[in-house]
């Protein structure tokens, strides 16, 4: 086989070996920490920073219905002004730590991402969490690193390529979102329905427009 056929064969293979019944668990957690009207906090570094904000857009849109409180998730991968200041003068492994330190309450949740499982922002993160009665939830591959020892629900994807974990925890992301959509739009079925609501328009005339429609992806 080729690289490509043989990086696809792989890739099936530890698709098979995933923990679907502790993503099961991660969905039914988000979407008590969203009925709560409680923050999830996600992070990550180089790839796993790109997934962080990944997830953090498409829970924050994706899954608005009306009657249900909206997710409130931060990405702390995003201010590069806060991020890039807390670098430099208190250490890089102070990046994610000192910003959690603003916002977490007890109750809410962190989802940390790390194809290792070891980097030290990573797990300092961690700690200050749980020293805030805040859930954690780690993503990781290899053998999950530290961190698969040091939060309260761990998904390891079983694999040793950097890359395949990385593909798979943006495809955690969306497998996720679209959980917390589903669950959110049974959710809204479920309520007495009202069609329409009337709201002026900068005219001067009404329209009526849908009380709700569940988020469609970006």
């Amino acid at each position: 086989m080729n690289t490509f056929t043989t990086y696809v064969a792989q890739f099936k293979e530890v698709l098979d070996k995933l923990p679907m019944a502790r993503l099961k668990e991660l969905a039914e957690q988000l979407h008590q920490t969203r009925l709560a009207g409680k923050q999830v906090f996600v992070i990550g570094n180089g790839g796993s920073a790109s997934t962080a904000s990944h997830l953090a857009c498409d829970l924050n849109k994706n899954t608005v219905v009306a009657g249900l409180p909206r997710f409130r998730v931060l990405a702390l991968t995003d201010n590069m002004a806060v991020f890039s200041a807390t670098g430099n003068d208190l250490g890089y492994d102070n990046v994610f730590a000192e910003q959690l330190a603003n916002f977490v309450e007890p109750g809410d949740m962190l989802i940390a991402i790390s194809a290792s499982g070891n980097s030290p922002n990573i797990l300092k993160a961690v700690g200050l969490a749980q020293q805030n009665s805040a859930m954690t939830v780690g993503w990781s591959g290899f053998d999950g690193g530290k961190l698969a020892q040091s939060v309260d629900l761990s998904i390891v994807v079983p694999s040793h390529q950097s890359e395949q974990i990385e593909d798979i925890h943006l495809m955690l992301a969306h497998m996720v979102t679209t959980a917390e959509r589903q669950t959110a739009y049974q959710a809204y079925l479920a309520k007495p329905v009202e069609a329409v609501v009337v709201t002026p328009s900068p005219a001067n005339s009404y329209t009526a427009q849908p009380v709700s429609q569940p988020g469609l992806p970006v």
